[in-house]
């Protein structure tokens, strides 16, 4: 079994904007499904062989962790078969970058993923958000993204990624993506 957490914000406030490419991943990857509710979380099970649960937690960002750690409690998921697809500033917009085992980076949605999991070692897929304009990064997280950057995102990528992990490891997904 395996778990794709996207991160965001729920709310229709939130929605389009830099701090929810999680939710839009999942989203666009799904297309239009109805999701279920559990453990403050939506969610979405699929039958690919084993079963997939995609999940986008309602707890707002910094308490992500709360909804990830119940569904990895109830269905006894391990680490390295949990996805989480966040946003990243340090990296540019569009690009992409396949991670496990590394910190939160001062980033409060995965921080609260490993505080209530107690492990790092869950996959990572880090979309940049790059911020060039170095203005306020809560500002800038919270704010919708134009057109030239949704265009920059190469979501038919980021969608077979998924479809690797799934099928196969973090470690092919790495091998596979990183560099490219």
């Amino acid at each position: 079994m395996k778990l794709i957490v996207g991160l965001g914000n729920p709310g229709n406030e939130y929605d389009k904007t830099r701090h929810n490419i999680g939710f839009m991943i999942i989203d666009s990857y799904l297309g239009n499904v109805k999701y279920k509710n559990k453990f403050n979380g939506l969610f979405y099970e699929k039958n690919c062989g084993d079963k997939v649960i995609f999940l986008k937690p309602q707890t707002f960002m910094n308490n992500s962790g709360m909804c990830v750690r119940e569904f990895v409690k109830y269905y006894n998921i391990k680490s390295e078969d949990i996805m989480v697809i966040q946003d990243d500033l340090d990296l540019c917009i569009g690009k992409y970058k396949f991670k496990i085992n590394s910190s939160s980076g001062g980033h409060n949605g995965i921080k609260s993923i490993i505080n209530q999991i107690h492990s790092n070692g869950f996959f990572r897929m880090k979309i940049g958000i790059n911020n060039l304009n170095k203005g306020d990064t809560i500002d800038f997280v919270l704010g919708k993204f134009n057109k030239s950057e949704i265009d920059s995102i190469d979501f038919e990528t980021l969608h077979n990624a998924i479809d690797d992990f799934i099928n196969y490891d973090y470690s092919y997904v790495m091998n596979k993506y990183n560099g490219k």
